[in-house]
């Protein structure tokens, strides 16, 4: 009876979304999510969302994942042991209910699992990997009859693509499964989870899919508040019942676990969520929690937020402060600004003030993403520290601060930046060490964010080191010296932009194709998210090379860290990016590599952006609409050496005489809001 309680609960909450009397969102949260995609269009067909919050599979595996047929409605488990896998399809999350007649007593195990590998009667690994295994939770049955279960809460599952069932009966017992339902617990807010404020397209549909398979990944890393991994873990099993932060939807690290909040995996996953699916809602959320948990002392923010709240490092710390700068570009939230700014404040004053005698860094928060070496005066973090200055002198205007901290930072930067190339530069390598020390490590994440963040000092240094980046790629991606047989998506997404700044399209291209392509194509993964990490061999044992305690099913499936070819595609390869708050300035700057066509676009609080190019016999035209009352910068590539081209603006001639910029291997114009078409031959 409390069973068909649980059923009616469910049915009154998770109304279809084809129903014109309410809304369908995640238990008792507010469907305040969009209703409508910004851009309707055939590149829609790419979302791998699904079009209701109620799912069920798309096909049945036999237990050890061979297709048996399509999921029609009745399967049968018959005697002890018996077994068969439901596969979605797709990266799903959430609770699954049951329907199901039995001939006599037993139980049905449910186990989950993100990759095909591990595929069981055990779950993969989500509960911290170190006091014992997932394992499986069981709906048991007295006798014959007709039965339904739904999980129970604290069991919510965050994400999985396979669902394997299993019957324990100590007799003959058979089980028709009848109905498997799962309603989809992630963007809770939203009923509609098709509604993407961004959109991507291109001639490559490769591509195309990596942009889709990143947004996805986003979607499924927006949870409900209330459904953060326990903390202390448990000692067997799992539990989804840890408070994230304040709100209805907040943005974690990714869709299984950690589940929490991670400044430093923000770095990448804001500007991927603020140009395809738009919910800066659960970005504020994530950061708040950060200022929340602030040590109010010194400044330093946690490296992770609750219930993990992980402390001690200086990376993450400066990535909150990044993510503040990020947030408040995409949003225009001035009032969350203002009433963070005074921690704010202390936050850069408790950073700075490692700076040494030297002028760098010395890190003494020794926590980072998973690279084995840190502290002193990494590189790596000195840059993060670059960035920082840059943006908290952006973010000081923003706030209307009138000390001179835009000044005082920007000094403090360009300090910081000779520093740098002082110390930590190796020139008879061609790139940054790893430390201001003898070291011979080379690194992937410090160099990409060098030549991203602007802080080498000549060009022929970021070229070479765009050159030296290439002697690490392998055919399925670029291993991280800094973790040895490892390679990090999170890190590479700083390499793919750190090309494709200096106009290396086509090696930027080619790393997205070589590691995200490898993963979206894989049939052992999901085949709709991006991972968080994976082996130089193909395995996904990411960290397992070095020596972690946890088994390889504990690698995420779906991390928002790694999503960097989301935002990479929409800002450079169609070159549409915002440059203050809410995009009143914007650039647009695109590139072409071995594309015939792209366009893109995204909203802000101002309305809509997009912008499309088309390449021609003779040239190219670009397309762009956006506010009236904005202003920006366009980027116009020369395609031939030597030869100044042809431009039109609406049709109407552009004079070379008339502006001076008009010169070199690009050219720059002014552009100004509304609707606009440039023609270049």
């Amino acid at each position: 009876m409390a069973a068909m309680h649980v059923l009616f609960w469910f049915s009154t909450c998770f109304l279809l979304l084809n129903s014109a009397t309410a809304l369908q969102c995640w238990k008792n949260t507010t469907c305040s999510g969009p209703t409508d995609a910004a851009f309707p269009g055939p590149w829609e067909a790419n979302i791998f969302a699904p079009a209701s919050r109620t799912v069920s599979p798309v096909s049945i595996l036999s237990k050890s994942g061979e297709f048996i047929s399509k999921f029609l409605g009745i399967s049968q488990l018959s005697g002890n042991g018996s077994g068969l896998v439901f596969d979605f399809g797709i990266e799903v999350g959430g609770l699954v209910t049951l329907h199901y007649s039995t001939t006599g007593q037993g139980s049905i195990g449910l186990a989950f699992t993100e990759s095909k590998n591990w595929i069981g009667e055990w779950s993969d690994s989500s509960n911290g990997g170190f006091k014992g295994p997932d394992g499986a939770i069981y709906s048991a049955f007295n006798n014959s009859g007709t039965y339904s279960y739904t999980m129970p809460n604290l069991r919510l599952r965050g994400g999985f693509r396979y669902l394997t069932l299993f019957l324990i009966t100590n007799g003959t017992t058979t089980v028709d499964i009848t109905d498997i339902k799962l309603e989809i617990s992630f963007q809770p807010t939203w009923s509609n989870l098709k509604a993407y404020q961004g959109y991507f397209h291109s001639s490559d549909e490769l591509l195309n899919r990596i942009w889709y398979s990143g947004a996805y990944t986003l979607q499924t890393n927006a949870v409900p508040v209330n459904t953060g991994r326990q903390v202390p873990f448990v000692a067997k099993g799992w539990a989804n019942n840890g408070t994230l932060g304040p709100g209805d939807s907040i943005i974690v690290d990714g869709a299984k676990r950690d589940r929490a909040v991670w400044p430093g995996d923000m770095g990448i996953a804001v500007p991927s969520t603020f140009v395809s699916i738009g919910d800066l809602g659960s970005v504020k959320n994530a950061l708040q929690v950060m200022y929340n948990y602030q040590n109010p002392t010194t400044g330093a923010f946690p490296e992770a937020g609750p219930p993990l709240l992980q402390l001690g490092s200086d990376t993450y710390h400066m990535w909150t402060m990044i993510g503040t700068y990020n947030y408040i570009l995409y949003s225009n939230d001035t009032t969350f600004l203002h009433e963070n700014w005074a921690k704010y404040l202390l936050a850069m004053k408790f950073i700075y003030g490692k700076v040494g005698s030297s002028g760098l860094l010395n890190v003494t928060g020794l926590r980072d993403w998973a690279r084995w070496q840190t502290g002193f005066n990494g590189s790596e973090p000195n840059m993060i520290l670059y960035r920082t200055l840059l943006t908290g002198a952006d973010l000081s205007i923003w706030a209307g601060d009138t000390s001179n901290l835009n000044v005082t930072w920007h000094t403090r930067a360009e300090s910081l930046k000779t520093a740098i190339n002082q110390y930590c530069w190796d020139p008879s390598y061609g790139a940054f060490k790893d430390n201001a020390t003898a070291t011979t490590l080379h690194p992937q994440d410090a160099n990409s964010m060098s030549i991203l963040f602007d802080v080498v000092d000549t060009s022929a240094k970021a070229e070479n080191i765009s050159s030296n980046l290439l002697k690490n790629w392998t055919p399925i991606g670029a291993v991280a010296p800094e973790l040895p047989g490892n390679i990090s998506p999170f890190i590479s997404s700083f390499e793919i932009q750190a090309h494709f700044a200096i106009g290396q399209t086509a090696r930027a291209l080619d790393l997205i194709r070589r590691s995200w392509g490898w993963y979206i194509n894989n049939p052992l993964g999901t085949e709709s998210t991006v991972i968080e990490g994976y082996l130089e061999n193909g395995t996904f044992g990411y960290r397992s090379s070095r020596g972690y305690a946890y088994d390889s099913s504990y690698v995420s499936n779906s991390h928002g860290w790694s999503s960097g070819p989301t935002s990479a595609l929409t800002e450079f390869i169609v070159g549409l990016s915002v440059t203050s708050p809410a995009g009143g300035t914007w650039k647009l700057a695109p590139q072409f590599g071995d594309l015939r066509f792209a366009e893109a676009g995204f909203m802000t609080s101002l309305g809509k952006f997009q912008a499309s190019w088309n390449l021609r016999r003779d040239g190219y035209s670009l397309t762009y609409n956006v506010p009236r009352g904005t202003t920006g910068e366009i980027v116009l590539r020369c395609l031939s050496v030597g030869k100044f081209p042809s431009i039109t603006i609406d049709g109407r001639p552009v004079s070379r005489e008339a502006n001076p910029q008009l010169d070199g291997p690009v050219i720059l114009l002014n552009g100004v809001g509304g609707s606009h078409t440039i023609v270049v031959r």
